[in-house]
């Protein structure tokens, strides 16, 4: 029996991935549930298993886009592992680079007239990057523009004269890469973008992690990090500062009685933005606890769809990197994103006293088309004093209820 296997739905927005990389070759004999390839999506890598044991034939290649629902292989289940036989490679992408002539169309008569007509993928290709398919010679089936004409046709870097002589690699970005480019450029452009900035005391954070920490991690199994400090005082300055909690669609303005926090945290292939739902409703070692399960799965190239889906505000920490400062840029559709960077011990004035204690910049962009100046100061504002006064602000003064200690 010929088992044919598809493309899986990742998520429901998802409808074409990438093959980014085959982990069997053609003719190889493959157990059920055993990871055959690795698949870009616009928002993830995902593993793809075989669905049954038996021999595989690969109808993609590595780098094919490839719909949602299509075939990437066949599935040979007649073969047991003992009698496994080798099949001839396939050329999948042959078939697929050139589009057929379309049907009831008038007889293409000029060289330009062919080159109107380019593939989807190709069309797509030429028009992001705003090149008129009139300029592009097809090398397709009547003229046509293949996918490959559509790439060859971008501007190009002059290795020679960066190099002159000396190595250098090309590597294709992967989807995920390709789409935050994108939707980077996007944020940029379609949103007014300003950055406000302020600085925290972390004294009163240090203090309570030095005394605590050992018995936090002792009772909960986690350490008691920053993240759990900031993301309470999100959430406790995001009720007082709704607007900076909503978002712009089109006319409208959403905004929400909820608080799922999204968590920039870096991957092996970028970053990835996972979000702790609820956030609101967890305690200091529930947060920590979520945020160590979604590290660990970045970590180790398994955050899912569902992982990364919805936030409605988002904290970076380019601290943990050495930052000392940045403008972090939006998260689309979300309005605000909140820059977290290193702590240093500087001197400060505390009651007319020079006094030496660690020091974090804060730095909050936001959409001003949604989000006043008077919001975003004051939203900030709220987080270091919250940040600076936790037990009253955080715990309710009652700091061993909070930690559950």
């Amino acid at each position: 029996m010929i088992l044919e296997m598809k493309v899986p739905s990742p998520g429901e927005s998802i409808s074409e991935v990438e093959i980014a990389q085959w982990l069997v070759a053609d003719g190889d004999y493959v157990e059920k549930d055993q990871t055959i390839a690795e698949v870009d999506s616009d928002k993830a890598t995902l593993d793809l298993p075989a669905e049954e044991s038996g021999v595989i034939t690969l109808k993609a290649s590595e780098g094919d886009v490839v719909p949602v629902g299509n075939i990437v292989c066949h599935i040979d289940t007649s073969i047991k592992k003992s009698a496994k036989k080798h099949i001839e490679p396939s050329n999948p992408a042959k078939d697929d680079k050139i589009l057929e002539p379309q049907s009831n169309t008038e007889k293409i008569i000029s060289e330009k007239a062919k080159n109107s007509s380019p593939s989807p993928a190709a069309s797509k290709i030429l028009s992001e990057k705003g090149i008129n398919p009139l300029d592009v010679i097809g090398s397709g089936r009547g003229g046509r523009i293949t996918k490959e004409d559509a790439l060859k046709a971008l501007p190009k870097i002059d290795e020679s004269l960066i190099s002159k002589g000396r190595k250098t690699e090309r590597k294709k970005l992967s989807m995920l890469r390709r789409k935050l480019s994108k939707r980077l450029v996007a944020v940029k452009n379609q949103t007014a973008m300003l950055t406000t900035f302020n600085e925290v005391n972390m004294t009163p954070i240090f203090e309570i992690r030095k005394k605590f920490k050992e018995i936090f991690k002792e009772k909960h199994g986690v350490s008691l990090g920053f993240m759990s400090f900031f993301t309470k005082a999100v959430v406790n300055a995001l009720r007082e500062f709704p607007d900076v909690h909503s978002m712009i669609d089109e006319d409208h303005k959403l905004s929400f009685d909820f608080y799922d926090i999204s968590i920039a945290v870096s991957g092996p292939k970028g970053l990835l933005v996972p979000v702790v739902k609820n956030a609101d409703k967890l305690t200091f070692s529930g947060i920590e606890k979520e945020i160590k399960r979604l590290a660990i799965k970045a970590r180790d190239g398994e955050m899912s769809i569902e992982d990364m889906e919805g936030g409605t505000f988002t904290i970076s920490n380019g601290g943990v990197f050495g930052s000392m400062l940045s403008t972090p840029i939006l998260n689309p559709p979300q309005s605000s994103i909140l820059g977290m960077h290193n702590i240093i011990e500087r001197p400060i004035a505390v009651e007319g006293k020079v006094e030496i204690h660690p020091m974090m910049y804060l730095a909050l962009s936001y959409d001003h088309r949604i989000i006043d100046g008077k919001e975003s100061v004051g939203f900030l504002l709220k987080i270091k004093e919250a940040l600076e006064n936790p037990i009253e602000l955080l715990m309710n003064n009652d700091l061993k209820k909070s930690l559950e200690i």
